[in-house]
């Protein structure tokens, strides 16, 4: 998977402790709902770990620097001393080289603890490929946002909240009476049996009705 992106694939300093991973972050909608999904691998190509997370409503930056977190917090918690990463995000990857700075509030957090946990490593590198060179962890990253919006992996279900609002008293003797309560579509996902809303919120006691697509 790794090919040649990196100069010198095995050094002769420990060579057989690289550990290289792959990992993406994605949203639908930036923002939108989100995930990130990461794939590591030994210098032997075989596989040590998958990791992927559904993050909620986020923006694509925000999802590919989580991602790249979680691979650090793994890293860091089993003991790896040097590691490669590989991201089709070009603007994460210039970032944590220093060749952009972190302009966004948001993402500067982010990239702090990036770089806190990339500096308990002995070794620590990036380098950039195309979305081609990333499938792996591109299709745990789009499963995390499956899973996360209630999907099945063969069809796509979406949930939709009805908002309706109950009618108006009547106004009294020779006073014209309100209309039929009026209703509100509004788009959503189900995680853990709950409804989330992409947009907008309910008001306490409001009557919704759910209607599976």
């Amino acid at each position: 998977m790794t090919g040649n992106l990196f100069a010198d694939p095995t050094p002769s300093n420990a060579a057989a402790e690289w550990l290289t991973a792959h990992c993406d972050g994605g949203s639908r909608g930036n923002p939108g709902p989100s995930g990130y999904g990461a794939v590591i691998e030994d210098t032997q190509g075989r596989v040590v770990a998958r990791l992927s997370e559904f993050l909620g409503r986020q923006t694509n930056n925000y999802a590919e620097y989580a991602g790249l977190i979680a691979v650090l917090k793994w890293a860091n918690e089993n003991g790896t001393k040097y590691l490669r990463v590989v991201s089709d995000s070009e603007l994460m990857v210039k970032q944590m080289k220093g060749q952009y700075k972190v302009k966004n509030p948001g993402l500067l957090t982010l990239w702090e603890e990036a770089k806190r946990r990339a500096a308990r490593l002995e070794r620590f590198e990036m380098r950039h490929t195309l979305r081609g060179g990333n499938q792996e962890a591109d299709r745990l990253a789009n499963e995390a946002m499956d899973k996360g919006m209630g999907k099945a992996a063969s069809q796509q279900i979406s949930e939709r909240a009805t908002q309706r609002v109950p009618p108006v008293p009547p106004l009294g003797p020779g006073k014209s009476q309100p209309r039929e309560a009026t209703r509100q579509i509004l788009e959503g996902y189900v995680k853990d049996g709950v409804v989330h809303l992409l947009e907008g919120e309910l008001p306490d006691g409001i009557f919704v009705k759910i209607i599976r697509e």
